[in-house]
């Protein structure tokens, strides 16, 4: 329509040949200008759904990477359970109080005498489930520890020899004896 209102115009000698070939131009520059600008809002508009959709995906990686982290928690929570429970010393239930510290408090559990012997020898552990203190073997507090040391409450594992010898080279008060029947 704008080319047969131009051939109007020209016929009609409102217009040369020269201003309509620069009316041409004008269009064609505002036509690609329009374009480009569309162009530039759609480049403009990917970038930004690009930008969003990088935006997603590390918020989906690191709630993933949460619950991962928490389905472990969770994992290593009954297996120091399970550990536990199959590994506990059920026959502990003697008269003799055995006294370790927990949280900076002296705290006591009964015990039989052949397990005060073992848990001062470093045989044996005291460790926490659910409150309680139980006894295990040292080497399930072992097992214990490498999942969560906070469990593990008190274990008195027998020095080496060479560790002891100079530790009583140290220690001032190596030359008294101490009674075996010492209580504390």
């Amino acid at each position: 329509m704008a080319n047969s209102l131009m051939d109007q115009l020209k016929k009609a000698g409102l217009v040369d040949k020269k201003k309509q070939q620069q009316a041409k131009k004008e269009i064609q520059k505002k036509e690609r200008m329009k374009r480009h600008k569309n162009i530039k809002e759609e480049d403009q508009s990917k970038r930004l759904a690009k930008e969003a959709e990088q935006k997603k995906r590390e918020h989906d990686r690191l709630l993933n990477q949460q619950k991962r982290l928490e389905a472990e928690n969770v994992a290593i929570i009954a297996q120091i359970k399970q550990l536990i429970e199959s590994n506990r010393i059920t026959d502990n239930e003697g008269d003799i109080a055995y006294n370790f510290t927990h949280e900076n408090k002296v705290k006591h559990i009964y015990v039989s005498e052949k397990s005060q012997q073992q848990l001062s020898s470093g045989h044996l552990a005291i460790v926490t489930l659910d409150g309680k203190y139980e006894v295990v073997p040292y080497p399930v507090a072992e097992k214990i520890a490498q999942r969560d040391e906070s469990r593990v409450i008190f274990r008195d594992q027998a020095d080496d020899s060479n560790s002891v010898a100079e530790n009583i080279e140290e220690d001032p008060y190596a030359e008294y004896q101490i009674p075996d029947d010492l209580m504390w």
